[in-house]
């Protein structure tokens, strides 16, 4: 992870010199603890002292795990610093190896973003979508801000979506953002952080500070409605103590097609916070007791349900795409009950 703090809260300086030592003491970590250096670097202010580390770096390319990388950090340090020709043509170099690792061509990107070199920045990122997202892929987590970075700069140049920028909204969306995609990238907002004017970035920060707020606030309600999963053994067990609720269970798999039916209704009545709590025989009998009751009295299963989510013992439904189903089965959630 590259440091991203402040110069006044951190010297960088004697904090990269460190990562250098250290890097002498473990030749194995160099590349990594390096590259900490060089940012460590490049905050400090210092990015002639930055490209040597990098230069350092590719003079051994042969052993390096991504030295794409590096040469995308390398010319995105070296355009902050009046080296535009030279970051132009490692870009181009980069364009043209076409890694197959989504963080140079991010990283390149953004760098012609930054310069509002918007059109060859969303060549950029179309490129490296083209090459790392064949048709009928899941996209994995790690393309995910080149999908991101590209719908920001189609935003900015005022292009109508296209199928990548739809997908792009679907994965933000099933991150659980209360703000959508095409809000966040709104150019006003871009182009207000990247102001100099110190009172509109102030205002962005407050508007920014004022949904995560309204968000926190609504991941932290309990969920309005948890459905209670039994897993195949739970159920089995459960059957076979109280067979009254044989009526409510008749099978395994009769009981996971109705959780999710009804949390498809549940969700097009506009119901929000879905969840899935899961069950286990002891921990209902020790409820049935705390109630009172007879576990064998159906009536209290959504009360256990009820309970479990109030508890944190929820998870959200329809989980992310790319997750596990929330059935416990070894294929995906698309693939499984998620599935049509």
């Amino acid at each position: 992870m590259r440091p991203d703090t402040p110069a006044e809260n951190v010297d960088h300086t004697a904090e990269a010199a460190r990562l250098e030592r250290t890097a002498g003491l473990y030749p194995e970590d160099a590349e990594a603890l390096l590259l900490r250096a060089a940012a460590h670097l490049e905050l400090s202010g210092d990015r002639p002292a930055a490209t040597a580390l990098y230069d350092r770096l590719l003079s051994s390319a042969e052993g390096l795990d991504n030295p794409s990388l590096i040469r995308a950090l390398k010319a995105s340090n070296l355009w902050e610093y009046g080296h535009e020709a030279e970051a132009r043509a490692i870009i181009e170099g980069i364009r043209a190896a076409a890694p197959l690792d989504p963080a140079p061509w991010v990283i390149v990107a953004e760098a012609l973003e930054s310069h509002d070199e918007l059109d060859a920045a969303a060549e950029t990122f179309t490129e490296g979508a083209r090459l790392l997202l064949p048709d009928g892929t899941e996209p994995p987590a790690t393309t995910h801000p080149l999908l991101y970075g590209r719908h920001r700069v189609r935003r900015m140049q005022g292009l109508p979506h296209d199928d990548w920028d739809a997908l792009a909204d679907t994965l933000h969306a099933s991150a659980v953002s209360q703000v959508s995609l095409d809000e966040l990238h709104d150019p006003k907002r871009v182009w207000s952080l990247g102001s100099e004017n110190p009172a509109e970035i102030e205002a962005e920060i407050a508007r920014l500070r004022a949904e995560l707020g309204a968000f926190r606030e609504a991941l932290s309600r309990p969920f309005p409605v948890a459905m209670l999963h039994w897993p195949a053994a739970e159920l089995a067990e459960l059957i076979s103590a109280y067979p009254s609720l044989t009526t409510e269970y008749p099978s395994h798999e009769e009981h996971l097609a109705t959780i999710e039916s009804s949390l498809r209704e549940l969700s097009t009545s506009g119901t929000p916070n879905l969840g899935i709590v899961t069950g286990t025989v002891p921990s209902y009998e020790a409820f049935a007791a705390s109630e009172g009751s007879s576990p064998a009295d159906p009536t209290l299963l959504p009360q256990y349900a009820t309970t479990l989510a109030a508890r944190g013992r929820a998870t959200s439904w329809p989980p992310q795409r790319g997750a596990g189903c929330w059935c416990g089965a070894a294929s995906g959630y698309e693939e499984c009950h998620g599935a049509g």
